[in-house]
């Protein structure tokens, strides 16, 4: 299951953010997977569950959010959205197509918490903030 290293990387990615960012925590990651990306979401899911545990990112959890094929016609020069299994134009029929999303894992957004003292209160507050 090589979704288990793609999930370590992500993660070394979000706490490097979140250390420069000087948190002391991470909220919600948000990741956007395309069906051609060779990432299995709900390999990945469960990848999280285990590879999370570790500084900063304890009790984060993953939000994933699927990205459409989306294809551009070389011949007729239309934009529009194919299934992974057919990239051809629903416009002209064309097999002449350039593939404009659908193969991309992204770090969409993350959600860092740091903790801010009041000057009322002695106990910090964690406050999210996105990046």
């Amino acid at each position: 299951m090589h979704e288990l290293s793609v999930c370590q990387a992500l993660l070394d990615q979000v706490r490097d953010t979140a250390q420069a960012h000087q948190a002391d925590g991470v909220g919600m990651i948000t990741v956007r997977i395309g069906p051609l990306s060779g990432v299995e979401p709900d390999l990945l899911q469960q990848a999280f569950t285990i590879a999370r545990n570790g500084p900063l990112t304890s009790s984060a959890t993953l939000n994933i959010e699927r990205a459409p094929v989306r294809i551009r016609c070389r011949d007729c020069e239309q934009e529009n959205d194919a299934r992974s299994n057919r990239l051809l134009c629903s416009h002209c029929s064309s097999y002449r197509v350039d593939l404009i999303s659908g193969d991309e894992m992204l770090l969409a957004r993350v959600e860092l918490h740091r903790a801010e003292s009041s000057q009322n209160s002695p106990d910090p507050e964690r406050k999210p903030s996105h990046v």
